[in-house]
């Protein structure tokens, strides 16, 4: 089975890890790229400053760059969109690609605590996609949207889906976010070179409301937040690529440190393409210094979850987590949520 994709901002930074993980897909065959006006008529390789640490797939860089409008795209013969768009940009590009009938697995942030958009990790609430009937119903279109979670919020949420079954009450976090989390031009060598910013704007909202929009249920109409309270604070540190996380979770329960990385370990992933047998790995006491962006980041090709460092705390446990923040937490959490409206039979 081969499904056509396109990417609507695929010069970017997520829009390169696109291109890159879907070279060789075993389901998708990229049909059409988009990207700003100024670039629409470029071979991709003369629109894109290539960033990615493998080569433009040949096919690619030959591919002509279109405008990131419907009529642009109507003669390639797109079944689903990946979107890498600014969300300011998005806001107002998405919905004429929704009106059009097109399906739309989206990374920008906007529309992502809208009661009827799904906001969905395959491994953790594929239930969720449900609310694309709800959408339809309400916003009179034949598309569907979409959305996966920030690139922080997915590192962390796996786990507190593992912990769940504790009772999970409060969590608190602490983030140490790699650059590549701002895109090439976000923060300036001069800002970050010796240097930690604790605050990265909007980041902590996005966590603590996602999270809880993440592990909510859904009733077939409707869905609930789950009502766990989340304080999030975030930092960004001179790493390259990889998330790290300080974990601070308040249970009901009082498990052992040694039964919150059994149930860890044994979270059950999905059977999709891009998503990894072992979801979440997970270090032992004998290893209390990982994970490590540099060293873990790539475990399962980028797509995995890495936890280590747990200990027990007066109200529960407290661990580090760690994730790839442009693979699993941008376009690779994308493409899986593709992967998963594909299986549920929306594309």
């Amino acid at each position: 089975m081969s499904v056509r994709v396109g990417i609507l901002g695929a010069t970017g930074a997520v829009g390169q890890r696109f291109i890159q993980l879907l070279d060789d897909h075993p389901i998708f065959e990229l049909a059409a790229v988009t990207a700003s006006p100024e670039s629409a008529g470029l071979s991709y390789r003369e629109a894109a400053k290539w960033r990615v640490d493998t080569a433009i797939p040949d096919d690619v860089a030959e591919m002509e760059v279109v405008a990131t409008e419907p009529a642009a795209i109507a003669d390639a013969d797109v079944d689903l969109l990946f979107s890498s768009l600014p969300s300011s940009v998005a806001t107002e590009v998405e919905p004429p690609f929704l009106e059009a009938g097109y399906v739309v697995s989206s990374n920008s942030s906007n529309d992502r605590m809208a009661g009827d958009v799904p906001l969905t990790i395959p491994e953790i609430n594929p239930d969720h996609l449900g609310l694309i009937d709800v959408q339809r119903d309400e916003r009179g279109w034949d598309g569907a949207l979409v959305k996966n979670p920030n690139c922080s919020t997915i590192t962390m949420v796996p786990t507190l889906a593992a912990l769940d079954e504790f009772g999970l009450e409060a969590v608190h976090v602490s983030t140490l976010q790699a650059v590549s989390g701002a895109g090439y031009s976000g923060v300036t060598s001069m800002e970050i070179l010796d240097n930690a910013i604790p605050h990265i704007g909007g980041e902590e909202d996005k966590m603590e409301t996602e999270s809880r929009k993440l592990l909510g249920s859904f009733d077939g109409a409707e869905l609930s937040l789950h009502d766990a309270d989340v304080v999030a604070s975030c930092n960004r540190i001179p790493t390259l690529d990889g998330h790290l996380e300080n974990v601070f979770a308040d249970l009901a329960d009082d498990p052992e440190p040694a039964a919150v990385r059994d149930a860890m370990r044994a979270f059950e992933s999905a059977d999709l393409s891009s998503s990894p047998d072992q979801l979440i790995k997970v270090f032992g006491p004998d290893e209390p210094d990982r994970p490590q962006p540099r060293l873990d980041r790539m475990y399962a090709d980028g797509m995995g979850i890495v936890a280590g460092g747990v200990e027990s705390t007066t109200k529960g446990v407290q661990y580090n987590c760690l994730a790839h923040n442009t693979i699993r937490g941008a376009a690779g959490a994308s493409i899986l949520n593709g992967e998963l409206l594909v299986e549920e039979g929306y594309v």
